[in-house]
């Protein structure tokens, strides 16, 4: 009984810890779901009922004796690691095909979750990069687009050091997006560049949340309704976050331009 005992309760543990892990990176509600699923599923236990929401998970299991488990976690709606999900999907496979025990599955999972990001310096020199080349798809020049490089990095660089850790995400889109249309309008005023549209839109790029938009109407069209209009409704609200500060820097270099500056 007690060998039972523990064995259910770890697979409860390590299913909850891998759906956690999932969420909290940005994983759709689906994925999570069946991530869990397998993982109960392979150890023995078809007990398992998961309720997964955009910002909350709650599993429960029982095992053949009647005790029960119950795993609840609030998790707050945050940013998009896709390394860290698909090391974890990844996961949940080799579970399935026999490869790990529970006490192994729960050390792998505790690695992922330590894995460090990035290097910041290549995460800047990568937003800059990408924002220059969707100035550059839009329909922007070569020097639109190193405009929008720079500003790109600076941007980011802004987000990373101190949006993030200081600013609430209102603030933080909105003023992350008006410095970079007014550094991008400040050397188009100069003469270096040739379109403030494109080089506006390719700046502010690496604010757009896209991944959790797609997400959002994904999670819709399955029918997970709450955590889908949570999720849409946050992407919503960075839209126009960034919508206000472009327009706010928009209006800033036009008094600028009748200033004859």
């Amino acid at each position: 009984m007690a060998k039972n005992l523990i064995k259910t309760e770890e697979v409860i543990e390590l299913a909850f810890r891998a759906g956690s892990l999932l969420l909290e990176n940005g994983a759709e509600i689906s994925r999570v779901e069946e991530t869990m699923e397998r993982i109960c599923l392979h150890y023995g236990v078809r007990s398992e009922n998961a309720f997964v929401l955009s910002n909350g998970i709650f599993i429960t299991g029982d095992d053949k004796e009647g005790n029960d488990f119950v795993r609840i976690r609030h998790i707050p709606v945050s940013g998009t690691h896709l390394n860290k999900i698909i090391a974890i999907n990844q996961l949940s496979r080799e579970i399935e095909e026999g490869k790990y025990s529970v006490e192994e599955a729960m050390e792998s999972l505790e690695n992922i979750q330590c894995e460090q990001d990035k290097n910041r310096l290549v995460r800047i020199i990568a937003a800059g990069l990408g924002s220059a080349s969707f100035c550059y798809l839009f329909g922007g020049g070569i020097w639109d687009s190193a405009v929008v490089f720079a500003a790109g990095m600076l941007l980011y660089s802004f987000q990373l050091y101190f949006a993030l850790p200081h600013l609430s995400k209102i603030t933080g889109n909105f003023s992350g997006s008006l410095a970079a249309v007014i550094f991008c309008g400040c050397l188009y005023l100069s003469g270096i560049g040739q379109s403030l549209s494109y080089m506006a839109i390719g700046a502010v790029m690496p604010l757009v949340p896209g991944v959790a938009f797609v997400n959002a109407i994904r999670e819709i069209a399955d029918g997970d309704y709450i955590s889908g209009f949570v999720r849409m409704l946050d992407t919503l609200l960075v839209f126009f976050c960034i919508a206000a500060g472009m327009g706010l820097g928009f209006l800033i270099i036009e008094q600028l331009r009748g200033w004859g500056l």
